[in-house]
Formats: C-alpha cells, structure tokens, sequence
C-alpha cells in the first residue's frame, strides 16, 4: 500500500508524536498525585529519562506507548505492512534500548515500574492502575514490568 500523504505531510504527522507529557502520562501523574505520593518528572540525570521519578522510593515509572516500545500481546501494537524492515529494526533497538535502560537503573538501585498505554485508556484504568502502582511502591516488591 503506498503511503497517501506527501513527506512534509507525513513529517508533519510524526512530528505531532510526543516524548514527554503524554495523555497517559499526565494522567497518571495526576493520579498518583492525589493518592498522596510527590515526585520529578522526566529524570534528566537518570538513564533513559524516566516519566516519573519518585526519590523519596527509589522509584521510577516509564509510561510505555504501546506501539512504540512493543507492548506484548496488546492489539496497538501492530506492525506498519509498509517498509517493514524498517519498522522491526526501529522496534527491536526501542525493546533494547528499554532493556539495557531497566537494567542499569535496578543496578544502580532503583525500582523501576512501567505503565502501558492500554492500561491506562479510561479513568477507571487510570485509578485502578494507580492504586496497584501505589501498593508496589510501598510495599517494597522488586521491579514490576507489566
């Protein structure tokens, strides 16, 4: 299927895709913020720049698009049926680049949770996901990945 938009408009389209202050993101920070827990946002001194850095827990959230960090088993992530070797090798350096980011942060001491963008869809999944980060970060459970 050839692509029906030109390249500045499909320049256009990509540039509009958001790194930071995400819906799902904002979302979530907000809340976390009123079950209580105060947090930094985008931990620049941090590997990976986590969404969500909680110092007082030793505890990081990435807030993971579903499409662009592979989400397993979640209908968004679909693979583009154009320039399909570019998209598997642009993904597979993101699931790594995830990977090694998890690691170095759980060796240096962090928690590090991640939040999918499926999970968090509609306030009541932002509420519940919320509280089940809340519980995880209080009750001291090692680094959560679903």
């Amino acid at each position: 299927m050839v692509d029906t938009l030109t390249p500045a408009q499909r320049s256009e389209r990509m540039s509009r895709i958001r790194s930071a202050n995400t819906k799902p993101e904002v979302a979530l920070r907000k809340a976390l913020h009123r079950l209580g827990f105060r947090f930094r946002l985008h931990g620049r001194r941090l590997p990976g720049k986590p969404d969500i850095v909680l110092p007082k827990y030793r505890t990081v959230i990435f807030v993971h698009g579903c499409f662009w960090h592979r989400h397993e088993g979640c209908k968004i992530a679909t693979t583009p049926k154009t320039n399909t070797e570019f998209w598997v090798e642009k993904f597979n350096r993101n699931t790594l680049r995830d990977a090694a980011t998890a690691e170095e942060l759980k060796r240096s001491g962090w928690r590090v949770i991640i939040a999918w963008e499926c999970d968090l869809g509609s306030a009541e999944k932002v509420a519940a996901r919320s509280i089940e980060i809340a519980e995880e970060i209080c009750s001291g459970e090692q680094s959560h990945t679903s």
